[in-house]
């Protein structure tokens, strides 16, 4: 997992409540299992005025012009601000994959769905909980200032807005100890490789019928 520090970035406005995981990634293309691919499939729906099924080639596809996301000024976004309760619905983790895969890796809401938090940090892809009316004033700094970037700083639990105001966020210390160091599950368990080794070892003298 690549280790995160600091962002920043382009913000896209999704100024949509309940956003939930179908429409971040429709149920027709969880069919695999790899991280990657998901991108080009990001809020399909929403995004294209066709019905999208897996192996179509986007290219050819009819873009829907009053999409945030295919609005030139946002294009290259790396920072998505939404509303709450994002990520709702089911705990798919095609979800994140499709946002970290599009090349989003922070998202800003007053709250989000806790499974679809939860699978966030597992991938290195950064959710950031600000208060509403925090929210409300970017949403309206965005929308009026084209180029608008945030700067994340995640070591200092800080979001920068172009003015200079600096907000702060709260974040696990265990997970903010994982993304800095870019450690996911298997990473941190890796970090044991030494001790589950001797173990094996020593489980195979001790146990020789369990190998037989």
């Amino acid at each position: 997992m690549e280790k995160f520090h600091s962002c920043k970035g382009l913000v896209a406005p999704l100024d949509r409540a309940n956003i939930d995981t179908d429409a971040i990634i429709p149920k027709q293309f969880l069919k695999s299992i790899k991280r990657s691919g998901f991108g080009q499939n990001l809020f399909d729906e929403w995004r294209y005025l066709d019905h999208g099924e897996p192996g179509m080639d986007v290219t050819q596809r009819r873009l829907n012009p009053d999409f945030i996301l295919n609005q030139l000024r946002y294009r290259g976004a790396q920072i998505l601000l939404a509303r709450a309760n994002f990520g709702c619905g089911s705990s798919r983790e095609h979800a994140p994959w499709a946002l970290q895969d599009y090349g989003f890796r922070v998202i800003i809401a007053p709250s989000f769905a806790d499974i679809f938090f939860s699978n966030c940090f597992k991938i290195g892809l950064l959710p950031i909980v600000l208060d509403t009316s925090i929210v409300d004033r970017i949403f309206h700094e965005v929308s009026s200032t084209e180029g608008y970037c945030l700067t994340v700083n995640l070591e200092e639990q800080t979001v920068t807005t172009p003015s200079g105001e600096i907000c702060t966020f709260d974040v696990d210390p265990f997970r903010k100890h994982c993304l800095l160091n870019g450690l996911d599950e298997i990473g941190l368990t890796l970090q044991d490789a030494d001790k589950i080794k001797v173990f094996e070892e020593k489980r195979r003298t001790e146990q020789p019928w369990l190998f037989a």
